[in-house]
């Protein structure tokens, strides 16, 4: 039976940009960030503060104050880039993750809506699953300010643009109004969650680690977008400029990849980069594989200062840990795939080394991420 296409009511209020939204944009981080960090720079300390961030730092103390094995279906739980939920009586498991960044949003919400939908997409892929649908909860001041009702209706824009793109539907939702303090509105803050699908489950998924020996491989293109990143704004308050830009092609192109990746189980280790960069990302996988790295600026970094090469924020990239006979396998299907890709270095050792940016003691990382959460609140660390 065919139905006949309607349309759907539509709600008009006032709506209109901020009147420092260009303002804002204008403010780029990056002038600042190279008169305070020009080449040579030594960013071991800027490391180690981004490690303490709320949104970077070790949330276990946490979560392990719960059940959440749910059931014993639990393949991977909390901290890895998607939870990992087996389908009993099958061989199927579902991956699910929520993502979301108000300062994106804060300086250009279509953007900032697109850039939410593609990290959960892409955190999902890290598991080899495909994504399969949508959710949403999106938080916003007083929609009585035109400003507040523009910046709703843009990242609805950007987050309806990216779900076309993706051929994700949108499942179900929310939307939480009114979100303000003494009169101030708080950033446009939405936050997605993705589900995909694992066909069959047989053994374990590659983890977000490192072991001695194996090839770390970004895949990606890294430019200098600074703009409402972790370290720009979180660590150094520099609040302006634009994000970084939301390719929604690229970004299915290395979903596929990475899924398909994971799913033949020829990556030995796999994490989305995302806050904090690429260095934060290879931090993580160094402490949690208890193994140190030596990388460098090499290929699409290299035109890039050291500082924007390790913290940059830009979307679409995903690192690989790699066998070594592996490697030439990788980069000629990324390169099939129109997925840029560089070999940034090995896998070994006790010490997190970016040549020409840091040399950190893998023991230090490992304690400031650890300790940051549990300290900021109070209390012991756990473990």
């Amino acid at each position: 039976m065919l139905y006949e296409r309607r349309r759907w009511p539509l709600y008009h209020r006032p709506l209109a940009p901020p009147d420092s939204l260009a303002l804002r944009q204008s403010d780029d981080p990056r002038a600042e960030i190279r008169r305070r960090f020009p080449p040579g720079s030594d960013l071991a300390d800027e490391l180690l503060g981004l490690l303490t961030s709320p949104n970077i730092a070790d949330t276990s103390w946490v979560w392990r104050q719960y059940d959440h094995q749910l059931f014993l279906n639990t393949v991977a739980g909390p901290g890895c880039d998607a939870a990992v939920l087996r389908l009993k009586d099958t061989a199927k498991a579902l991956a699910l993750t929520t993502d979301g960044k108000a300062r994106f949003c804060l300086l250009d919400p279509r953007t900032g809506g697109a850039l939410a939908v593609l990290e959960a997409a892409r955190n999902v892929a890290c598991t080899g699953a495909r994504p399969m649908a949508l959710v949403n909860c999106l938080n916003f001041g007083n929609p009585e300010h035109p400003e507040v009702m523009w910046q709703f209706s843009e990242v609805v824009d950007g987050m309806s643009d990216a779900c076309r793109a993706l051929g994700l539907p949108v499942i179900g939702g929310n939307v939480s109004f009114y979100n303000e303090s003494g009169g101030v509105d708080i950033h446009p803050t939405p936050v997605v969650g993705v589900v995909g699908l694992i066909d069959r489950l047989e053994d374990r998924i590659p983890p977000a680690a490192l072991a001695a020996g194996q090839v770390l491989v970004v895949l990606g293109d890294t430019a200098a977008e600074l703009g409402g990143s972790e370290w720009a704004a979180g660590c150094h308050g520099l609040m302006g400029g634009m994000p970084p830009a939301a390719d929604l092609a690229a970004g299915g192109r290395l979903h596929d990849l990475v899924a398909a990746l994971v799913d033949e189980r020829a990556v030995a280790g796999v994490h989305d980069c995302s806050d904090g960069g690429l260095a934060v990302a290879l931090a993580e996988m160094a402490i949690a594989g208890g193994c140190g790295f030596a990388v460098s600026s090499e290929g699409s970094l290299a035109g890039l200062v050291p500082a924007a090469a390790c913290f940059s924020e830009s979307a679409n990239r995903v690192v690989v840990a790699v066998d070594g006979d592996q490697v030439d396998e990788i980069i000629g299907r990324a390169a099939a795939a129109g997925v840029p890709v560089a070999a940034l270095g090995t896998a070994g050792g006790d010490r997190l080394v970016w040549h020409g940016a840091f040399d950190v003691a893998l023991a230090a990382a490992h304690t400031t991420w650890r300790d940051a959460l549990p300290s900021g609140l109070g209390v012991l660390p756990v473990g």
